[in-house]
């Protein structure tokens, strides 16, 4: 059975510290991280959706576009919530191609009572790990028209509920062309 909050595959960022749009470098038996991602959280939703600047994907998805200029997570989120009726969604940055479905489980079995449920690694707080409800959307605006782009700063001032992991690997980000190689290997490997 597949959950049906929608997910939302976040890929959109500008990748400065890879060099090249990570989104689209060639991962797994696929032609893009983007579309690894997006087949893997299609077999565990009923909806999934790219979230980008741009609709540059050479796959068939549903995009949804910024609403507005600057580029930041948190326009991606302010996005969503004028796009599409959804009450909630599930985020993942399209970086993270190690997030399984026992993270994902474990976040969508918590309360409902909260703007946001984000995973918490030893690392730290990982905000594009995590469930938002559009309670949240206000605050969004309001960080927005303050020019305070840091979903960090967004989850503090919401009623926020942070899920502890107790292991960092799930949740490596693919930003430096050694931890794609790494996650390369590693693909080939298991």
């Amino acid at each position: 059975m597949k959950y049906d909050i929608p997910a939302v595959l976040f890929a959109g960022g500008k990748s400065s510290r890879m060099g090249k749009d990570k989104a689209l470098l060639p991962f797994g038996k696929y032609a893009t991280l983007s579309e690894f991602q997006y087949r893997r959280l299609a077999e565990l939703f009923e909806e999934v959706y790219l979230s980008s600047k741009e609709h540059k994907f050479n796959f068939p998805a549903a995009v949804i576009t910024d609403n507005y200029k600057e580029s930041s997570p948190l326009v991606g989120i302010i996005s969503l919530f004028e796009t599409l009726k959804s009450d909630a969604f599930f985020i993942l940055s399209a970086d993270a191609p190690f997030v399984d479905e026992k993270v994902i489980e474990k976040l969508l079995s918590h309360e409902e009572a909260f703007d946001a449920i984000i995973a918490k690694s030893p690392h730290g707080v990982e905000p594009l790990c995590g469930i938002y409800r559009r309670s949240i959307l206000p605050l969004a605006k309001k960080h927005f028209a303050r020019n305070n782009h840091r979903l960090n700063d967004l989850l503090k001032e919401a009623h926020t509920q942070f899920v502890m992991f107790e292991d960092n690997a799930p949740f490596t980000n693919l930003n430096h062309p050694h931890e794609y190689e790494d996650a390369m290997k590693s693909l080939i490997s298991s």
